[in-house]
């Protein structure tokens, strides 16, 4: 166990982090999903939004860049052929 106070209170908010993180990162996932399931109009209403989470969770460095550009290149694929 820590024993500094400082060490404390980073422990304290990377638990808080993390939380957040896996939050974003399962809503993302469960927004793409719903995506892939829609239909033409739905999707085309859905993929900004998704897309614009996606560029959230690159900025925030909780998944990689060019994963995010891959995502985002499948599903506008996807929803084109739709």
């Amino acid at each position: 166990m820590a024993n500094h106070k400082s060490s404390l209170k980073r422990i304290r908010s990377n638990e808080t982090k993390r939380l957040r993180n896996r939050y974003q990162h399962k809503t993302t996932r469960n927004a793409i999903k719903k995506l892939r399931d829609a239909e033409k109009e739905e999707a085309e209403t859905l993929y900004p939004t998704v897309a614009s989470m996606i560029d959230k969770l690159a900025k925030k460095n909780i998944i990689h860049d060019n994963k995010a550009a891959n995502l985002k290149s499948k599903l506008a694929k996807h929803v084109a052929a739709l």
